[in-house]
């Protein structure tokens, strides 16, 4: 059985902008919340130039955790698609409505990161989709460690919903890459990561 390898995101970024197809290429980063998607975007924004991320927090609310996918699509992944700069306007959790616009160039890559973000809806216009796989059990312990002890209703609330939502999507299977959230295999997380074979990473759900 194929064993997970440590991988540079110089090197993977080297993958990505070698693909063929119209520009921006639109890559996916998904994953469960706490799964550890924001960082992995941020490095991987780095080794593709200053990529610009498009977080899903931005369309989500406690509400509608999983509702905005209309939005996103018309307002920023169609116009991506035909090589135009997007424009959405920015959800703001603090004070439960919708906020300033902001302005999505259309550069060589564009990084779509957050929670389903590699949805069926929009699988046709990416060009690449990594899964951040991290146990359950650990990205409680990251979401109660970040919104404290107070929010464990909710997380557990969300994550039902996210279980939902992967179940009839099933994003890690049609995922280019698999990359294990909570590694312990030896590696610098400044500048690699730990990529998983998907069986291995569908097996410790």
């Amino acid at each position: 059985m194929p064993r997970a390898t440590v991988r540079s995101f110089r090197e993977l970024g080297l993958q990505i902008a070698r693909l063929p197809g119209p520009r921006p290429l639109l890559v996916a980063v998904d994953g469960p919340g706490g799964a550890g998607k924001t960082t992995f975007a941020e490095r991987l924004s780095v080794a593709l130039g200053g990529a610009p991320v498009v977080p899903t927090d931005d369309f989500a609310s406690a509400d509608a955790p999983l509702e905005w996918g209309p939005r996103l699509l018309s307002q920023v992944i169609e116009p991506l698609s035909q090589s135009r700069p997007a424009r959405y306007q920015r959800y703001d959790w603090a004070r439960r409505e919708l906020a300033e616009w902001v302005e999505v160039p259309a550069a060589p890559a564009v990084l779509i990161e957050g929670v389903s973000s590699g949805r069926l809806e929009w699988a046709e216009h990416l060009a690449f989709l990594v899964w951040i796989h991290t146990d359950r059990a650990e990205r409680l312990r990251r979401g109660l460690q970040r919104d404290g002890a107070g929010a464990s209703e909710l997380w557990r609330g969300w994550m039902a919903a996210e279980d939902t939502h992967f179940a009839e999507n099933d994003p890690m299977a049609r995922a280019d890459l698999v990359v294990d959230g909570a590694p312990t295999l030896l590696h610098d997380p400044q500048i690699s990561f730990v990529a998983i074979p998907g069986s291995e990473a569908t097996a410790s759900l």
